[in-house]
């Protein structure tokens, strides 16, 4: 089954089961006010550490809602006008959006961000926003994750720590710099990303599911729907997140260079930091005035007059060592740099 048919399946109202529960204000709160600012809870008492919020916005301006978890099934119905917007808010959580039908719009900080299907958009706790309702047939799962369950879902299971600690420190403890990421598919083009659907399906069913075990199996599945997310998808910064996160990433960058100069590719780099190969060269260059292949070279050389005087491998172990097993090669880059020969230059230092 499709993530779409499966929501369409969540909010199909039947008003002989439709049960006012008291939770329409916590699902969709039309906006009352230009100025005050309303703080979202946890939905329910059975949603302590992830809950989900499906939305289908009709054509006809009829919005359906289904939450989980929930004790019973319940199916949230209320009418809007083309462009309503709900009450300004923050959450006490971290907001997950994932747009699995049409399109949909948020004013977030201030401005409109629009989101196409298959986009998601990642909310900080105290990010000031609200949603906008159209009816335009759209559909939407939001997410809602209690700050540790994102802590240890996003942050302690992914390798590159340093850059995904950029994300964590943006949306959770930076609180002068309240931020929201927007995530696009990398290669899917107007298709559903059929393996993050199946598993937002499994987290939907896991959520209805009421034992002991639910609430694992529910973080074991974020962890992957998470990860999956940070190695699929781009997610697109504003001009100060983009500058604080280029720093970071060429701190990585170069440290992972620095301890694997020898054998480094840019092909490792993508494989292992998941930027395309043209980002390598423009982040060395904007940093350090290099190219990639520039910079690596240095990097060798500088090792290769280290060696040099510091230890009593030969000329051709040392060549071998810094990643150039062409002899003639590193003797004629070697030249260029220091305006002599590896051998002489050993020979004036000692």
């Amino acid at each position: 089954m499709k993530l779409a048919d499966y929501c369409l399946d969540l909010t199909r109202l039947d008003l002989n089961e439709q049960n006012d529960l008291g939770l329409g204000h916590r699902i969709m709160c039309p906006e009352y006010s230009l100025n005050q600012i309303e703080v979202k809870t946890f939905p329910t008492d059975e949603a302590d550490d992830i809950f989900a919020l499906c939305w289908r916005l009709s054509g006809n301006g009829s919005l359906y809602a289904n939450l989980k978890p929930l004790n019973k099934d319940y199916v949230y119905f209320t009418s809007f006008k083309h462009g309503d917007r709900t009450q300004l808010h923050t959450h006490d959580y971290i907001e997950l959006a994932y747009v699995v039908e049409g399109e949909f719009a948020q004013h977030i900080m201030g401005k409109d961000v629009k989101f196409k299907k298959g986009e998601i958009c990642l909310i900080d706790k105290n990010c000031v926003h609200q949603d906008y309702l159209y009816a335009n047939n759209s559909i939407v799962l939001f997410i809602g994750l209690a700050n540790d369950v994102f802590d240890e879902a996003m942050v302690e299971n992914i390798e590159e720590r340093g850059i995904l600690d950029f994300l964590r420190k943006a949306l959770m403890k930076r609180k002068d710099v309240n931020q929201f990421l927007h995530f696009k598919p990398k290669l899917i083009k107007d298709e559903p990303d059929a393996k993050l659907e199946e598993m937002l399906i499994w987290l939907l069913k896991e959520l209805g599911q009421k034992d002991g075990a639910s609430r694992y199996i529910c973080k074991g599945l974020l962890i992957r729907i998470l990860h999956h997310i940070s190695t699929n998808y781009e997610f697109y910064l504003s001009k100060e997140q983009r500058k604080r996160m280029n720093w970071l990433a060429f701190e990585e960058i170069n440290r992972y260079i620095n301890e694997n100069y020898a054998h480094v590719t840019i092909k490792d780099l993508v494989e292992r930091f998941h930027f395309n190969e043209d980002y390598y060269n423009r982040l060395l260059k904007e940093k350090t005035g290099m190219t990639y292949s520039e910079y690596v070279q240095n990097i060798r050389l500088t090792q290769s007059e280290k060696l040099l005087r510091t230890t009593s491998l030969t000329i051709d172990e040392i060549s071998e060592k810094i990643g150039y097993n062409n002899k003639g090669y590193f003797y004629k880059i070697f030249v260029d740099r220091y305006k002599m020969t590896p051998a002489k230059y050993r020979k004036i230092i000692s």
